[in-house]
């Protein structure tokens, strides 16, 4: 009765036109729904996965950020910080900086600290002044003063030091140690600093030293790469972000030649931000894949939700609906449930950033402040909202066309139809918003337009993959035996489950085999075995004048080994066809070349690991004006080419070169090499040191070590850098990131998963209807089982054939385009992905087929 009371209804006042509709719209859709939310769980989680993914992963960023900004003077350790490397300020670049505020000077490098007995660490020396730190706390354990930590007493200057290097050389508080030439006593461990984040990674634990215990090292030579910090804090009544930026700008104006790298309290850790920024926009597009997966889900839904209302639909149209009152009523059904599961993400989202605080507090390295950022969720609740709508008005279209004879006989399966123009233009502009939004917020538009291209492409070849599978299966010739017959006519028949199963699960498994590629290359890039011919040591600040003896000692101490050295210099591009760094527009993944200093070579030859691609190498004494080689892919992102101008800044002076060729480079080798590399004239009269890598035949652990001791011993000056920790250190920062990826893909995963059991459930009427035909006509269990295992099988087994294939591509174009690493197809973890997609698909379809089987044939013979 209720249903023909509400057709009546409709019959007496049709919902078409203006508000009165639409409030009759949602009157109806809502008095459907009082039945339950069957058929729906999915749709909702689905949708509740996905705006979770994206509004958690917006909400911890945009708290980091808000962290990064109010703690910017912190990080920085003052209102804005000049570094100069290779070189201290002069005393007017000094007194220009007091000039304008309290100047606190610290200076970084690396150094090799010993012990009495000989063991050896590379570490991460920081000398500070008397006014470190001027804004933050350094946590010290015992806690002192700072100054009375580093002084000098007893012939020994102090040192705090990172608990991580008195547990590598098994010291204590109170022990001494050698750094150059000069003896630290440890009287104190370094809990924290305050403006650690804005240094970047290092390769060593911190070492923090006076100011004049640096200097009695003897470790600040002419060209060492040590880095020399100024920070200013300005006046209280002017310590402000356009007060900082003035400072800065006058500081390039004034002194346009000091080759200043500045940063300003809004951008403390540029780098860090940039990593932020992208490592962020690559986690709300894997959290927009979830959606897009659980798209599927929702088009699987609605269409399972119009069948079983095929009756309804008719009554309605019977007493006097028209097909588009009948649209707008389960239109508003589907947004209703959309809101339903948005709001249900977005609850979760917000709330995850609260969560990581609260359970993790001060173990977090980064400042995140927790607290609820509106336009996050209001983006994403866009997305669930406009995911919902693309995936589902293709069934929602069909609607209009149901005809009221449905009234008068039960369809198992309906003919296939395609929905009216009117609803296909709706959903193309609903698909056009959806991408607009996905690519115009992006941080890095080109990625996100790759990534609704390759979506785009991965739903075409998955329709395709399915067609073409019923296909083939209704071509293949007739076999002998019944389960194998029976499997083949399951694949094709009409009503079949081939195109929602291969939906739901290529889109997943495709993600799933994306992820395990991508660890397993950064795995084998970081912490596995060092590529062929790989140096086993760098070593860094040797003297110029030392190069040649030192060369002689290497292939003296280790005989069978290769030995490269070269000089090496730091500097900065500031100018390059005749425009300023701050004006050039780089391409995004060549934008680093410009943000810091680079370091710089010259040579008479072609260096090892490049090859000259456009341009002629110039001749081994060339004496003219300067020259300087470029790497290609860097110049094209530069917009350069061969005869224009580039400007380096190096130790306070700009020098102009003109590229005379660009070159390919081999970084994977991790050879020496460079980005820039000048004729031999360029730096004349300039100071400068040497860098010297070592290539061992047969390298082991027990001959590292003897290698470093000798060095240590011989040229006390040079740092030892092993080139396996070094990796182990980058690698460790990436193990991280790719456990957040893991931990964001896993949401992809479970809405796979969700989608793919679904499709099965809306399935499972076709099911019992075969089943109950089948057992009546004398088939048993055990047939209809292997059957129906059969079917599942092939059309898992195909499906996960193009999830290995699409993955294994999207991870290769990842990792060799924009992580710039070779690729290695990693065979066992597609092959675990294959089968874990075989037993996921066969165990759910044949739970779904017990349920089946399990149903009296009595009961379902009747309503035929």
């Amino acid at each position: 009765m209720s249903l023909v009371r509400t057709a009546e209804s409709i019959a007496a006042e049709p919902a078409s036109g203006g508000s009165r509709g639409a409030s009759l719209a949602l009157r109806y859709a809502l008095r459907e729904l009082r039945s339950g939310l069957r058929g729906f769980y999915v749709f909702i989680a689905c949708i509740a996965l996905g705006v979770m993914a994206i509004a958690g992963v917006g909400s911890v960023a945009a708290s980091l950020g808000d962290g990064l900004a109010r703690e910017g003077r912190t990080l920085l350790g003052g209102d804005v910080a000049f570094s100069l490397i290779q070189r201290e300020a002069k005393p007017d670049e000094i007194a220009f900086l007091r000039s304008r505020g309290e100047v606190s000077v610290a200076a970084t490098l690396r150094g090799m600290a010993r012990t009495g007995d000989g063991r050896l660490a590379l570490v991460e020396l920081k000398a500070v002044d008397g006014a470190y730190p001027m804004l933050g706390e350094l946590t010290l354990q015992p806690k002192l003063p700072v100054a009375d930590v580093l002084a000098e007493r007893d012939g020994a200057f102090g040192a705090a030091a990172d608990s991580i290097l008195l547990a590598r050389l098994d010291l204590k508080i109170g022990d001494r140690i050698s750094v150059g030439n000069a003896t630290f006593q440890i009287r104190s461990v370094v809990s924290s600093e305050p403006d650690k984040l804005a240094g970047g990674v290092g390769l060593g634990p911190r070492f923090l030293v006076s100011e004049a215990g640096l200097r009695a090292t003897e470790l600040l030579q002419p060209g060492s790469l040590v880095r020399w910090i100024y920070r200013v804090r300005l006046p209280d009544n002017a310590a402000d972000d356009r007060a900082a930026t003035a400072l800065a700008n006058d500081a390039r104006s004034t002194l346009p030649e000091a080759g200043w790298e500045i940063r300003s309290r809004g951008n403390a850790s540029p780098q860090l931000e940039r990593t932020i920024n992208r490592f962020t926009q690559f986690l709300t597009l894997v959290g927009l894949a979830a959606l897009l997966v659980g798209g599927v889900g929702v088009a699987n839904a609605v269409k399972s939700h119009i069948d079983r209302r095929r009756d309804v639909i008719a009554a309605f149209k019977a007493l006097g609906a028209t097909g588009r009152d009948v649209f707008t009523i389960y239109l508003t059904q589907v947004v209703v449930l959309a809101t339903v599961g948005s709001v249900i993400g977005l609850v979760a989202g917000a709330a995850l950033p609260f969560a990581i605080v609260g359970v993790f507090g001060k173990l977090l390295p980064l400042p995140v402040v927790p607290a609820l950022h509106l336009d996050e969720l209001a983006l994403s609740f866009v997305y669930g909202l406009l995911t919902a709508l693309a995936f589902g008005l293709w069934p929602l279209g069909r609607v209009h066309d149901v005809p009221v004879a449905a009234l008068f006989r039960e369809a198992v399966s309906s003919e296939w139809h395609r929905p009216r123009w009117g609803y296909l233009v709706l959903m193309a502009a609903v698909i056009a918003l959806l991408i607009a939004v996905a690519i115009g917020l992006a941080y890095d538009k080109r990625v996100a337009a790759v990534f609704v291209a390759s979506s785009i492409v991965v739903f075409a070849l998955l329709r395709g993959i399915a067609a073409g599978l019923m296909a083939l299966a209704r071509r293949l010739p007739r076999t002998r035996i019944t389960m194998l017959r029976l499997a083949i006519a399951n694949i094709y028949r009409p009503g079949a489950l081939t195109p929602s199963v291969v939906m739901s699960l290529g889109l997943g498994l495709a993600v799933l085999v994306t992820i395990t590629q991508i660890d397993g290359n950064l795995r084998r890039q970081f912490l596995a075995a060092l590529p062929d011919r790989a140096p086993s040591f760098y070593f860094i600040d040797i003297p110029t004048g030392e190069s040649g003896r030192f060369d002689a000692f290497l292939k003296q101490t280790a005989p069978q080994s290769t030995v490269e050295d070269v000089p090496m210099l730091r500097g900065r591009i500031v100018g390059a066809r005749g425009v300023k760094a701050e004006d050039l527009k780089p391409s995004s993944d060549i934008a680093w070349v410009l943000q810091s200093d680079r370091g710089l070579t010259y040579t008479g030859e072609i260096p090892k690991g490049s090859k000259v691609v456009e341009g002629q190498w110039w001749r081994a004494d060339y004496a003219g004006p300067p020259l300087v080689s470029i790497e290609k892919k860097i110049a094209d992102g530069l917009g350069v080419t061969i005869g224009d101008e580039i400007v380096v800044n190096v130790l306070g002076r700009d020098i102009k070169a003109t590229i005379g060729n660009m070159r390919t480079v081999d970084w994977q080798g991790l050879g020496i090499n460079f980005a820039l590399v000048f004729s031999p004239n360029a730096f004349k009269g300039a100071p400068h040191t040497h860098i010297a890598t070592l290539t061992e035949a047969h390298p082991d652990p027990a001959g590292d070590a003897r290698i470093v001791k000798a060095v240590a011993d011989a040229f006390p000056m040079v740092t030892s850098v092993r080139v396996r920790e070094a990796l182990e250190t980058i690698g460790t920062v990436v193990t991280n990131l790719v456990l957040a990826i893991r931990g964001a893909s896993t949401v992809t995963l479970i809405s796979a998963i969700l989608v793919l059991g679904g499709a099965l459930a809306a399935g499972h009427r076709h099911r019992v209807y075969d089943a109950v035909i089948l057992k009546t006509l004398g088939a048993t269990r055990a047939r209809l089982l292997g059957a129906y295992a059969l079917e599942y099988l092939m059309i898992g087994f195909a499906t996960a054939i193009f999830g290995v294939i699409a993955g294994s591509v999207a991870a290769w174009l990842i990792v060799t385009r924009l992580m710039t690493l070779s690729f290695i197809w990693q065979a066992g973890s597609a092959a675990g992905v294959v089968v874990a997609a075989l037993i996921v698909t066969v165990g759910l379809g044949l739970l779904g087929t017990l349920l089946a089987l399990n149903q009296k044939p009595a009961t379902v013979l009747r309503n035929l």
